[in-house]
């Protein structure tokens, strides 16, 4: 087993590398990277606070894990930096709120239009890791991509990587939000970057405003029990009448928030063929999409976030978005035909589609 350095005595070694980490990660294909202490500061209170009022919904996996979520030396014990990388996402051309517009094609957030991103950006960051340990050994490396509790945009704003918007999205002033993050937790003493604690939107609140349900109690606050990307992603029951007919033709997450901030205007094309739309899910009729067998749906879903939802809740989001569906023979036949489906959940979300259709 390698001996620690000291970290009490000051390494040469050390001070040179964050320039140089930047440097291999983005050979690797990052678009920026930042280092910070191991502690989430604010952001910390801020969760528990969020989690008191109830806002997290069915989302338990919030809440457990005790304090690890917001302290990395509790999850990595021993952890005394945490380096942050981002990776843009969005492929062009693409036109989101034309698809938006579009009420008989399903809407699929965009990051999600392409293979799942953690596979690609856990393998990057254990190569990033090898490299580090290669130019000073002797310290432990963790990486994380959503595989553990990590307050990932507290820990990448203290990072230097960009500020909280209003949406609570991370926002970079020459990238927008458009990225994924990713984390190497390390023993390491690192240097750090100078945290990111300008806010940028100023009187701006269109991405508040715009929200379809009303998510938003307020600036950096939001009620995840109304939030269409929660309701289609991560509930598991019946999605509240109320809100139904404000998801119209979205059915895994929503982007309205992004769509809508300026910043985004400053948003970089990714060049990762892995993140190119698969299956034509940019711009799929919902009577289709609602026909797939479940064989078909875990084969086209198959390397894809998508798969996270489930056929069974996959086709209840379909059923509400074809009941926001213009009053077509396709629409209306596509809903009949799963009216007997054997998941009750799927016929009570039929049965709401038809009656928005007067049958």
């Amino acid at each position: 087993m390698a001996i620690r350095p000291d970290h009490s005595t000051p390494d040469p070694a050390l001070d040179a590398l964050p320039d140089q980490i930047r440097q291999w990660a983005k050979e690797l294909g990052f678009a920026d990277a930042g280092i910070t202490h191991a502690d989430t500061g604010p952001h910390a209170e801020r969760l528990q606070q969020w989690l008191a009022a109830g806002y997290h919904g069915d989302m338990a996996y919030m809440a457990d894990h005790g304090d690890k979520r917001y302290t990395p030396e509790s999850l990595v014990p021993g952890t005394l930096r945490v380096i942050s990388v981002r990776l843009d996402y969005l492929h062009a051309p693409d036109n989101p709120k034309q698809a938006l517009t579009n009420r008989e094609t399903a809407y699929i957030t965009r990051y999600a239009l392409g293979r799942d991103y953690h596979k690609l950006m856990r393998k990057r960051l254990a190569t990033l890791a090898q490299k580090i340990d290669e130019a000073v050994s002797g310290y432990d490396y963790r990486a994380f991509v959503d595989s553990a509790p990590v307050l990932e945009r507290g820990l990448a704003q203290r990072a230097g990587l960009g500020w909280i918007g209003k949406n609570n999205m991370l926002i970079h002033p020459k990238a927008g939000s458009y990225f994924f993050l990713g984390e190497i937790f390390t023993s390491a003493p690192l240097p750090v970057d100078k945290p990111f604690d300008t806010q940028h939107c100023g009187s701006c609140s269109a991405c508040l405003e715009v929200c379809p349900t009303d998510a938003f109690v307020g600036a950096h606050l939001l009620d995840a029990r109304r939030c269409i990307s929660y309701l289609t992603i991560e509930l598991k029951g019946p999605i509240p009448e109320e809100l139904r007919t404000k998801m119209g033709n979205r059915v895994f997450g929503c982007d309205d928030c992004q769509l809508v901030c300026p910043w985004n205007k400053f948003s970089k094309a990714t060049n990762e063929d892995d993140f190119k739309p698969r299956h034509k899910l940019d711009n799929t009729k919902l009577a289709e999409l609602f026909l797939w067998t479940e064989q078909e749906f875990l084969k086209r879903t198959e390397g894809s976030a998508i798969r996270r939802t489930g056929y069974e809740n996959w086709l209840r989001n379909i059923a509400v978005g074809l009941g926001n569906a213009p009053t077509t023979i396709p629409v209306i036949e596509a809903l009949k035909q799963r009216a007997e489906h054997p998941s009750e959940l799927v016929r009570e979300h039929v049965a709401w589609a038809l009656r928005q259709h007067g049958l």
